[in-house]
């Protein structure tokens, strides 16, 4: 234990080490723990990664004369591999500490002064900090991930767009897709991981049409690695669910499985995950959110299985929103409460039981709406009138899991979204996210009855008959046996 005080470092010991602590006037004493060194020597744990090995990793003592390529000589020699080629690797130092970042450690870099280091800038950040062994020419492409472009342009605009913002007469990548029009992000590739890093650095900093482009390296799994029985797990989290119980979560699971297995659904969306297991002939989805995000990871899941070696793959529940109610129905719980140990959640994961959901279109016609008067002479183009006369261009789809509400549920809904996504730092729990549900709702029904003509305003039919309406206020199709389980 340590105490900063006038800029110098003063060790506290037993058995009263607070008692000349002095507290800075209108400040707090700042007191910090840091690792007890052994300057001699330390254990290092070193990880095989893609290698293709016996043994996950192995433990090497290491010493004030070991070098980063003494260290990789060794692990090879554990792992079986032929420490003469040492040269052929390189030392990756992996931080899980705020998403996943990576460093290649230098050859001649003292391996005992660089854990001294990390153990010295953090303890925290130690803990999370993993090396692994990596081969140095990697045979394969490196893709990049864009998100936050425009939704459904052809495929000659995205690359324009992109040749713009990396400053490019020519294309540096060498290809572009898949392409996801609906949500306006895309995979780009390249044959070097110089030319990938360039990119990333240009297009991190890149605004489009006043949003910031989201980009990401994605890493390389190789299929032919995995065992024939292996079955991985793909972890998605929602880190903002159920009063941001996400983020300590996410956090859990890059310490347990391999960093690269867990994502973060903000940062991309599910299609990040999606695409780098996409060559991976049978995996399971572990998805940690509330049911908006569930729904989310199944959508982006139709959009990604048409290229995906895994056409169908089965899909767990960590419940993290207000309502849960497609988890309770699956039996996965009614709410992640944050005790619960994330090595028993692995472990249901891979004892639970494969079920079908039945998930449903509902298909939005517009109302064909007569052209409006025009005051120039120019007529519309024919283009334009085959647009608006075209009842397909007037028709939209989306996929119910839950239950699909018309009236004053799907009104309390929405403005509860609105008034998350103005003030996201305030539901910060899921108690919280109840009492608003309640508060809004109340506001409806007494008060405001936004919805109190619905019966005259909608036609119900059902198997080509008209159902008269009684005096109601919302009509629900409900795909669950369990509808707004809040309490």
């Amino acid at each position: 234990m340590w105490h900063l005080g006038d800029g110098e470092e003063e060790l506290l010991e037993d058995p009263l080490p607070l008692r000349n602590v002095r507290r800075p006037e209108g400040r707090r004493a700042q007191i910090f723990l840091r690792y007890k060194d052994d300057p001699e020597k330390a254990v290092v744990k070193l990880y095989g990664g893609w290698l293709r090995v016996p043994v996950t990793c192995c433990s090497l003592l290491v010493t004030k004369e070991t070098l980063v390529q003494d260290a990789v000589a060794e692990a090879l020699d554990r792992f079986g591999l032929d420490r003469n080629f040492a040269n052929r690797y390189n030392l990756i130092e992996v931080s899980l500490d705020r998403g996943v970042a990576e460093r290649t450690a230098n050859p001649q870099e003292n391996m005992l002064q660089l854990v001294r280091n990390l153990r010295k800038d953090s303890l925290r950040r130690y803990h999370v900090v993993r090396f692994y062994i990596q081969e140095k020419d990697d045979p394969h492409d490196h893709a990049v991930f864009v998100g936050n472009l425009p939704l459904s342009l052809a495929q000659r605009q995205y690359e324009r767009i992109l040749l713009r913002l990396l400053g490019a007469k020519e294309k540096p990548f060498t290809a572009i897709g898949p392409i996801y029009f609906e949500y306006g992000s895309l995979v780009i590739t390249f044959n070097t991981a110089k030319a990938a890093t360039s990119a990333v650095q240009r297009l991190q900093n890149a605004v489009y049409e006043e949003k910031k482009l989201i980009v990401l390296c994605l890493p390389n799994v190789q299929p032919h690695m995995l065992s024939p029985d292996c079955e991985p797990l793909l972890v998605l989290v929602n880190v903002k669910s159920g009063g941001c119980q996400g983020s300590e979560l996410i956090k859990a699971f890059r310490r347990l499985l391999n960093p690269f297995q867990v994502f973060d659904v903000l940062k991309g969306g599910p299609l990040v995950g999606l695409y780098v297991f996409r060559n991976v002939p049978k995996y399971k989805i572990l998805a940690c959110g509330g049911d908006g995000t569930i729904g989310w990871v199944l959508q982006c899941l139709d959009i990604a299985k048409q290229d995906a070696a895994c056409f169908s793959p089965p899909c767990g529940i960590v419940p993290l929103g207000t309502g849960n109610d497609l988890a309770r129905v699956l039996r996965w719980g009614g709410g992640y409460s944050g005790e619960e140990n994330p090595m028993d959640i692995l472990r249901d994961v891979i004892e639970a039981e494969e079920v079908r959901l039945d998930r449903w279109a509902v298909v939005f016609h517009e109302e064909e709406r007569s052209q409006p008067p025009t005051t120039s002479n120019v007529e519309p183009s024919p283009d334009s009138e085959q647009m608006m006369s075209n009842p397909e261009d007037q028709t939209s789809m989306i996929i119910m899991n839950n239950y699909f509400g018309i009236g004053i549920d799907a009104d309390v809904c929405l403005q509860f979204h609105n008034k998350r996504d103005a003030n996201p730092e305030k539901f910060s729990s899921r108690l919280f996210n109840k009492t608003q549900y309640v508060k809004i709702g109340l506001q409806k029904v007494f008060f405001e009855r936004t919805c109190k003509d619905l019966w005259r305003r909608v036609e119900l039919e059902v198997d080509g008959k008209v159902i008269e309406l009684p005096c109601i206020e919302g009509i629900i199709v409900l795909n669950l046996l369990r509808y707004g389980f809040l309490f």
